[in-house]
């Protein structure tokens, strides 16, 4: 498989959703090889699976499940990489260097369409090198309770889906998304699916002091009636989101997958175990 970088720069800039902090990030071509680097105050933090962060991105969610991926090289983070690096695996690009002045990738609408017109404007081109994907030749699962990701061997290249259920009552109702691997259909039906919050979610975070900068019109908040001042995007927006992180997390591999990926009711912390897990197959 040919491996894809940048033929020029491109700039995002906004907010952090946890941390608050602004930030401009600054996507640049990156040779063949490099894989995507993040440099926060001259460190290079690499996008792998052991880049991992264990630390929660917040003091006070040391005991919630991980709600966005951060990663860590020495003393430096770069918190919720997973919107952008989904951008980047679903538009093909292997090789780039994301340059960043905060601690955290702006949020923007909570979805991937930004990174994507930054990463279009920039222009995707081939590069004179190959990159070997990993090949799932064996299943492999991880599991959580009644939630689980599933890679199986595939005849037919890379293909993800989600399901979502999150029981009955749930004012979201049962979904499922899905996405065979082509970047004009992952720009058009995935990139822009944003990220969401229950309303008594929401209103848990804002008593700790997060999400000070932003409001329901800005962020998805879900109450029992749907989107609270705002409206979705697509009847399965949920899922797509959810899908949206999973590609973001996988691509944490560092090398394109083949495989037959479901995902059922999985959240970051799985999804990173499932990260570590394809990533041992290239040792």
């Amino acid at each position: 498989m040919t491996r894809r970088s940048l033929r020029s720069d491109a700039t995002i800039t906004g907010v952090g959703l946890f941390t608050g902090a602004d930030c401009t990030v600054r996507l640049a071509p990156a040779e063949p090889g490099r894989g995507i680097v993040f440099v926060r105050a001259g460190t290079r933090v690499p996008a792998r699976a052991d880049a991992i962060a264990h630390q929660p991105v917040h003091p006070d969610l040391a005991d919630h499940a991980p709600p966005n991926t951060t990663l860590l090289a020495g003393n430096t983070t770069v918190a919720t990489v997973e919107h952008l690096l989904s951008a980047l695996a679903g538009l093909g690009v292997t090789d780039a260097t994301v340059e960043l002045d905060g601690p955290e990738i702006p949020i923007g609408d909570g979805s991937a369409r930004a990174f994507v017109d930054a990463i279009r404007e920039a222009q995707v081109c081939d590069l004179d090198a190959k990159v070997q994907p990993v090949v799932v030749r064996d299943e492999i699962v991880a599991r959580d309770g009644d939630a689980w990701i599933r890679a199986q061997t595939t005849q037919h290249g890379t293909s993800y889906a989600y399901e979502l259920d999150y029981g009955p009552g749930s004012p979201i109702e049962a979904q499922s998304a899905a996405w065979a691997g082509d970047a004009d259909e992952y720009a058009q039906h995935i990139a822009p699916a944003r990220t969401f919050s229950l309303r008594d979610e929401a209103q848990a975070m804002r008593s700790l002091g997060l999400f000070s900068r932003f409001t329901p019109q800005d962020l998805l908040v879900i109450g029992a009636d749907g989107p609270i001042d705002n409206a979705w995007r697509f009847d399965n927006e949920p899922a797509r989101h959810k899908l949206l992180d999973l590609i973001g997390d996988l691509a944490l591999v560092g090398a394109p997958i083949i495989a037959q990926i479901t995902a059922h009711k999985s959240g970051h912390a799985l999804n990173h175990e499932m990260a570590r897990r394809l990533a041992a197959l290239t040792r």
